[in-house]
């Protein structure tokens, strides 16, 4: 109890502020406590956090979107190449239907017959492939990051016992720091891939329990520690929402629950912006 209130004491002192302007006036004391200091920095961080974020997000969005207008005007291009060709198949088709050779000089529009130059059209249809090749690849590219990318929770249902960060450890009390986050659910509730991938680790990991370590490309890779059953092999190939094991409490646990990782460029990060998206199953 003594402890606890000489903690409360050290949170609650008073820091004093002081602000000399360069002028005559008299300096400005601000008395705060230490906690509140502490709530403000923490704040300012999470503030800047999240604009960094917003502005990275935002210049990512234009990016695509300038691209996707230039793809854009290209296709108009190419539709308007066509509707020539067509119309100009159109007349040639009614001018051959003539039977004299006669009728088709009487009937040839001169004035019109010069309007397409077929080495200039050769030149915009092969620059249009092209464009339409890279449409193709960019949107592939896109597709595959999609599909590498963890998206929502590993298991229906289940809820965060525990965050990602430092932490007190809940059997030995130890300060650590904890690489992923624990989601709670029942035992036997299907855990479940968060992104498209291979499996590269499946069997038993010590105080992990049985885990299951699934490499995505582009970076990614997710980990799924403590199941009570494995259901995938090394090698594997896996989509996003198959099946991969069972909850359980296997390892160094306090009871059924995923202990899920996100790891990026082979570096743990905080996994909770990858589950607010749309889920996995």
């Amino acid at each position: 109890m003594y402890r606890i209130k000489r903690i409360l004491r050290r949170i609650f002192t008073p820091i004093t502020i002081i602000f000399i302007p360069h002028t005559n006036k008299r300096p400005v004391r601000l008395k705060l406590p230490s906690i509140g200091i502490i709530l403000l920095l923490l704040a300012w961080i999470s503030f800047t956090a999240y604009i960094l974020a917003v502005g990275v997000t935002t210049r990512q969005y234009y990016e695509i979107k300038k691209r996707l207008d230039f793809y854009k005007e290209q296709f108009n291009d190419l539709r308007t190449t066509i509707m020539t060709l067509k119309k100009e198949e159109t007349r040639f088709k009614r001018l051959f239907s003539l039977e004299t050779k006669e009728e088709i000089l009487e009937n040839l529009d001169t004035s019109d017959y010069g309007s397409i130059d077929i080495e200039l059209l050769k030149k915009q249809i092969e620059k249009t492939m092209e464009t339409v090749g890279e449409i193709k690849d960019y949107l592939r590219q896109q597709r595959d990051i999609y599909f590498a990318t963890p998206i929502g929770m590993p298991v229906d249902k289940g809820y965060i016992s525990s965050s990602f960060g430092w932490r007190k450890h809940p059997k030995n009390g130890k300060r650590l720091f904890h690489s992923g986050v624990d989601v709670a659910a029942w035992p036997g509730t299907p855990v479940r891939a968060t992104a498209d991938g291979i499996v590269s680790f499946a069997g038993w990991s010590g105080g992990s329990g049985k885990l299951i370590v699934i490499e995505h490309g582009f970076g990614y890779t997710t980990c799924y520690a403590h199941n009570r059953k494995i259901v995938v092999k090394v090698g594997q190939k896996v989509k996003r929402g198959d099946i991969i094991a069972y909850v359980g409490s296997t390892g160094n646990t306090t009871g059924p629950h995923v202990h899920y990782e996100v790891w990026v460029d082979k570096k743990p990060v905080n996994p909770k912006p990858f589950l607010r998206r749309k889920g996995a199953g």
